[in-house]
């Protein structure tokens, strides 16, 4: 999608959210999240039939000249995140769609909060209402499990971090929420970070070979992980020389060895099937980042619902 010259309803949406989110996969993410509920063949475009036609059942109850307010209410406990692009999701479905929010992206609400207050066409406001709710309540989702890992560790120097386990389209939302639960941002995809893994480290003859081909490659142009899962596999990593190493699935036990055999030489970060009932004691062990796949994989979806008056 060539967004600057897409059409106005998509500009106006992108103009709506922030810098890290205004890419086109984002606002493709959204034109989907439309047109999978108001068109059977999925091909409905920002600016061509105004989505609540297709919307059968508001077009049959609802008079066309009828406007809706409401308000976007929390029914649980949880962290804000995603309403910017619930406004840009707005402006895609109608440009008279309002929603202005109560609360600040990355604060904690109770059951019963008014996070946004919305407004406009009602058939427009209803067609607009599930995908909305569907992005704010999965990014909420992701910035609520983070900030509970994030609040886990507290006492300690450790961050915690994210993985590229997402949802095709959603990775740029997803690592988004994250930040807004206070976790940290781990390589966005494989262009911006170099991460030897075992594949790769087997492929290239071992750490040393892999490391070196990296550094030839490309210098100092990229941060370079290596991945170790014994002691001896980080002898060697840190004798070759990375930007940080990562523990693959090492217990607590190993972990503080490895902390005592690096000696603050390089960053290390701790992976692999972490948990809230894991998370403190791998953090106590001294590493100064832990990676959580369950950040985004596995978060449940904040409940929220919008309710509208006339």
């Amino acid at each position: 999608m060539d967004v600057d010259a897409s059409s106005p309803a998509l500009r106006r949406a992108r103009a709506l959210l922030p810098a890290s989110l205004r890419h086109p996969t984002v606002l493709e993410l959204l034109r989907l999240a439309v047109a999978e509920d108001v068109d059977p063949d999925g091909t409905w475009a920002p600016g061509a039939t105004p989505p609540a036609e297709y919307d059968v059942t508001s077009r049959a109850t609802i008079p066309l000249e009828a406007e809706l307010e409401g308000r976007l209410v929390a029914k649980e406990a949880g962290v804000v995140a995603g309403l910017p692009l619930a406004r840009a999701l707005f402006a895609l479905v109608d440009d008279a769609l309002a929603l202005h929010p109560e609360v600040e992206e990355g604060d904690t609400v109770e059951p019963g909060a008014v996070v946004a207050r919305v407004s406009g066409p009602g058939r427009a406001l209803l067609t607009a209402e599930r995908p909305a709710l569907n992005v704010v309540g999965r990014l909420s989702g992701i910035a609520t499990l983070t900030r509970r890992f994030v609040e886990a560790v507290a006492h300690t120097d450790a961050q915690i971090l994210d993985t590229r386990k997402t949802l095709p389209g959603g990775r740029r939302p997803n690592k988004y929420a994250v930040r807004q639960g206070g976790g940290t941002n781990h390589r966005l995809g494989l262009f911006d970070m170099v991460l030897i893994k075992d594949n790769h480290i087997d492929a290239a003859g071992g750490i040393t070979a892999a490391l070196r081909r990296v550094r030839d490659e490309y210098g100092d142009r990229y941060p370079v992980e290596v991945e170790v899962k014994t002691l001896g596999e980080l002898t060697a990593a840190l004798a070759a020389g990375p930007d940080l190493v990562l523990l693959d699935n090492m217990d607590p036990p190993t972990l503080r060895r490895a902390v005592d055999q690096a000696d603050g030489r390089v960053p290390l970060e701790a992976s692999g099937n972490v948990t809230l009932d894991t998370v403190a004691t791998i953090a106590e062990t001294g590493v100064d980042r832990i990676s959580v796949g369950a950040l985004t994989h596995s978060a449940s979806t904040l409940d929220l619902s919008i309710r509208t008056e006339e």
